[in-house]
């Protein structure tokens, strides 16, 4: 059990490691604990990133044993695991513990669950609270940590809550919950997660962007055509639609995860990405780039639903046109896009898992000129794929083998898996929700979400939510399994000035060898 020796050893300097800590995770009993929560702290612990005297306590309202929610969540701490890791989950379970009560804001049970923790430290101690609840319990559940745990005059010890989405469904809701955790927290004390924050690719774009000086030259509206960003599932709701119905594809993945990948791609330059002050500078040029952005209209948009949706047992609505497809374009009114069409797309029950930012250049100068060609050379893109399989590609073109002097799109490419040794390792490449917990316990806020951040992103998306919750857009049905509506491929291509290359198919890492157009087929281009 160690961590990568660098990261290892910057965290075992830190203060926090030397301190005793109790996580507190309430709605332990849910889906999301079982399934992200404790497999990530079970991450950190094998890695040697949690302190030696640390006790992590369960919270929810069902009665049982600390062995019995120890028998619940095991499953899925050795899922795919080996042998080694298999006994370590044992030694890992002796730091859980359960407690319940009778509601999320049950005091009396968060005292009995208090005394508890004490039990195991002869000093104090550092508190950690993960809400992985949902968001109409986040009152009581906010009012009780703070009564119980917050101590306003114990400076040597922190209290952090880490809150999951969803942070409301429109701006005055927002403002309501916001309002609602500020009575008891400030911000230095609440770490909203985005887990898209946590993923290496998006993680990886300060570096890119502000590590290349190439990078500066190319990414502005005088070089860039259009902007996509796209989420792709190909599978529907899988008996989710109840949930999923109040909330639509809009809020479930465009307006949270795309746009705070778009404003890490985006945003000026902050004035530090690492060290003291960063979290607040990287956050500030966020905020700056969702404030230059106008709210979208129904013509800014094509929204589709996958045909069978309404047929889900648990959607109670059989006439909802809540969307499962949405492609959305936004304009950034600054000096650098102004102009540059920017394309948010999410769907479900398309034809791949695919998350990725793609990039597309505008066309090379004299291009059909200089090749004597009907159409300019394809079009440059930077593709940075965030699953599966994490990849950054330039399309370029270069010279197809043989006499002529035709263009033909290939890549130049950084693969990561064939890339960096051990790349697939859990060291190497984190769970998302690992990475951040671990921000969290080491007060690193950049990659969590601000609560002006979200009032600025609400208030791009709400008046377009509610027009179509008002039924003033029907969504088109598309089939299941393709690209979703042909609409929408016909909307980026002639108001966002889309040009899909139709000769190009990426395989994958190349490894080196070139499997692109066959050469019998280079007499078409």
């Amino acid at each position: 059990m160690s961590a990568s020796s660098s990261l290892g050893d910057d965290v075992m300097r830190e203060e926090w490691f030397g301190e005793s800590l109790a996580i507190v995770v309430i709605g332990a009993s849910g889906d999301l604990a079982k399934k992200k929560t404790y497999p990530s702290l079970f991450n950190l612990f094998l890695d040697d990133l949690l302190p030696q005297n640390t006790v992590i306590y369960g919270y929810a309202r069902s009665a049982i044993s600390h062995e019995d929610f120890r028998k619940k969540i095991h499953p899925y701490l050795i899922k795919d695991a080996d042998e080694v890791t298999m006994s370590l989950a044992d030694v890992f379970l002796e730091k859980c513990f359960y407690g319940n009560g009778t509601g999320y804001g049950d005091f009396e049970a968060y005292d009995v669950m208090k005394s508890s923790i004490d039990s195991h430290f002869t000093g104090p101690y550092n508190k950690l609270f993960y809400f992985a609840i949902p968001p109409n319990v986040f009152a009581p559940s906010t009012s009780a940590v703070h009564k119980v745990y917050y101590d306003p005059a114990d400076e040597t010890r922190f209290l952090r809550i880490i809150v999951e989405k969803p942070f409301g469904r429109d701006l005055e809701s927002c403002k309501t919950l916001g309002k609602t955790l500020a009575q008891y927290f400030s911000e230095k004390h609440l770490f909203r997660i985005d887990h898209y924050l946590g993923k290496e690719m998006v993680q990886n774009l300060l570096v890119m962007r502000f590590g290349n000086i190439w990078f500066e030259d190319l990414f502005n509206r005088d070089r860039v055509a259009n902007i996509t960003l796209t989420f792709k599932e190909p599978f529907g709701t899988d008996g989710r639609g109840g949930y999923f119905d109040k909330f639509g594809i809009i809020r479930d993945i465009i307006q949270n995860h795309l746009v705070q990948v778009l404003c890490l791609l985006v945003m000026e330059p902050p004035t530090k990405v690492e060290g003291e002050g960063a979290g607040d500078h990287i956050r500030d040029a966020k905020v700056a780039a969702l404030k230059s952005i106008l709210p979208p209209t129904l013509d800014d948009c094509v929204l589709g639903q996958y045909d069978g949706y309404l047929d889900d047992p648990t959607i109670s609505n059989k006439e909802s046109n809540t969307p499962t497809f949405a492609a959305v374009m936004l304009k950034i009114n600054n000096p650098r896009w102004a102009g540059v069409p920017i394309i948010l797309k999410a769907g479900k029950a398309l034809n791949e898992r695919k998350a990725e930012m793609r990039i597309q250049f505008k066309d090379a100068p004299a291009g059909k000129f200089l090749f004597d060609t009907d159409t300019p050379p394809p079009r440059n893109e930077l593709v940075i794929r965030l699953q599966p399989k994490e990849a950054i590609y330039m399309k370029t073109n270069i010279k197809a083998p043989g006499f002529a002097t035709h263009p033909i799109q290939s890549e130049l490419e950084v693969n990561y898996d064939s890339r960096f040794k051990n790349f697939s390792s859990r060291e190497a490449n984190p769970d998302a929700y690992t990475r951040l917990i671990l921000d969290v316990l080491r007060n690193k806020q950049a990659a969590f979400v601000r609560d002006d951040e979200l009032i600025a992103s609400w208030k791009i998306f709400t008046p377009l939510l509610h027009k179509i919750e008002e039924g003033d857009s029907k969504p088109i049905i598309y089939q299941p399994g393709g690209r979703g509506p042909k609409e929408a491929d016909d909307f980026i291509r002639e108001k966002c000035d889309f040009k899909r290359n139709e000769d190009y198919v990426y395989h994958g890492p190349s490894k080196g060898i070139a499997k692109r157009n066959s050469y019998k087929d280079l007499s078409k281009l």
